[in-house]
């Protein structure tokens, strides 16, 4: 199963065209279809770093925003222009290991098979440190015991899911820390596997505890209510398709009469 690549990034210089390159040097032609880049508007040398590789690495598409829209619209907008059934998700700082990608895709099932539609990395040796670290651990337990998707990680950026199932969810502002959550609303089953987790070797990140703590707890309610507001059945009996029906033949030389009114 071949995979659309797709990272988000904003001022993301001295990471993004290492992770990329990275990502077409690990990944084998069996795996990868293509690497989508989508500039959030940055406003550094993140572009100048994309168009470079471009002219190295055919498969590598780039987009950019008009303006700022944050990283689940960058998600979204590089989701929208994947040319592949499955897509694997990375943040652009470099932190997580495009090496990880085959695994996670092992444990997925078929884009509308049974099993997981959702394959989450975990990350075991958090490279996170003092008040980052703390606020992540209790941002996760509150959200499990509010949500209940049995997420440990909802923070780590690399993912494996059906991009169809993906463009059925309802999008909001930040969106990508509750997919778990929303797949599992939607009727999908979920999994997660431990991936590396590797230090940020350029730039700084963009979120601060209490920032994110705010926003956090905003949409932390909303998709409460949303998942106990959605109810998606599952199917019982399908009897398929409908068969077409087949325009009605004119016997020779005998005019159709409705087209002859004509």
């Amino acid at each position: 199963m071949r995979v659309s690549v797709v990272i988000p990034a904003y001022n993301e210089a001295g990471n993004i065209g290492r992770l990329v390159t990275e990502a077409f040097g690990v990944l084998p032609d069996d795996i990868l279809g293509e690497v989508v880049v989508v500039d959030d508007c940055s406003d550094d040398g993140t572009r100048d770093e994309i168009r470079a590789l471009m002219a190295v690495h055919p498969r590598l598409r780039y987009l950019r925003h008009a303006h700022r829209a944050g990283q689940s619209a960058g998600l979204r907008t590089g989701i929208f222009a994947a040319s592949f059934p499955l897509v694997a998700t990375m943040d652009g700082d470099g932190q997580n290991d495009p090496a990880d990608i085959p695994r996670l895709l092992a444990h997925i099932a078929p884009p509308g098979g049974k099993g997981p539609a959702l394959v989450g990395g975990l990350r075991a040796r958090r490279r996170a440190a003092g008040s980052r670290r703390f606020a992540s651990t209790f941002a996760n337990g509150l959200r499990a015991r509010l949500l209940k998707d049995d997420c440990p990680d909802t923070g780590c950026g690399i993912k494996v899911y059906w991009r169809e199932a993906f463009l059925r969810l309802p999008y909001f502002s930040s969106m990508h820390r509750y997919l778990p959550a929303l797949f599992l609303s939607y009727g999908h089953e979920v999994a997660y596997e431990p991936v590396n987790d590797r230090p940020r070797l350029a730039g700084a990140s963009k979120y601060t505890n209490f920032g994110r703590a705010l926003v956090g707890i905003y949409d932390l309610f909303g998709v409460v209510w949303l998942r106990r507001r959605t109810v998606v059945p599952p199917i019982a009996e399908d009897s398929g398709a409908p068969v077409p029906l087949r325009p009605a033949t004119v016997p020779s030389g005998k005019p159709d009469m409705h087209t002859a009114s004509l």
